[in-house]
């Protein structure tokens, strides 16, 4: 597999942050800052493509709830109630 060309960017970082990825290198968990950066990355993307992949399901979830037709009101109380019944006849 050919290596891909490695870009440079500046990021700012605050003191915290720099210290932090400095003593995450000087106890050894990573080779370099930009280790780091690359990892941190990764995780990005799979926070958002989990995200999108939960936004898939909200719409077909509110697409099917559409679908299923008109609603009705409930009195939140009597709901309560007769899930509390539903417990306690279950034990």
């Amino acid at each position: 597999m050919k290596a891909q060309a490695m870009r440079t960017l500046t990021v700012s970082l605050t003191p915290q942050q720099a210290a932090r990825i400095q003593s995450a290198i000087d106890s050894g968990g990573y080779a370099s800052n930009s280790e780091i950066v690359r990892e941190a990355l990764r995780l990005w993307e799979q926070r958002e493509e989990v995200r999108l992949l939960e936004l898939e399901q909200l719409k077909r979830a509110y697409d099917q709830g559409k679908a299923s037709g008109e609603g009705e009101d409930v009195d939140p109380v009597v709901f309560l109630n007769g899930l509390k019944a539903d417990r306690s006849a279950r034990g």
